[in-house]
């Protein structure tokens, strides 16, 4: 596991901040204007995504970082979870 997870991150340090964020912002857009059940699944894979990279990187962030990110999957999830109601 701890082995994995460091090649996770040894990826992640190598990504192009740029394209990671157009692409995390596409898929965000996508996934919050899709109507119905269809947009809040997108949306809940979203957070799923999200708190493995967040699981992924923990060791590394700092405790004011934990919280936002904790506070923004938190908030993801509860769309995703609203779009489906």
């Amino acid at each position: 596991m701890q082995r994995t997870q460091s090649r996770i991150a040894g990826r992640l340090a190598r990504a192009n901040p740029t394209t990671v964020f157009l692409v995390t912002l596409l898929l965000v857009l996508v996934a919050f204007f899709t109507p119905g059940v269809l947009g809040g699944l997108l949306t809940l894979l979203l957070a799923g995504a999200m708190a493995a990279l967040l699981v992924t990187t923990w060791r590394v962030q700092t405790p004011a970082t934990r919280a936002i990110r904790l506070l923004l999957l938190t908030l993801l999830i509860t769309a995703g979870l609203m779009k489906l109601l």
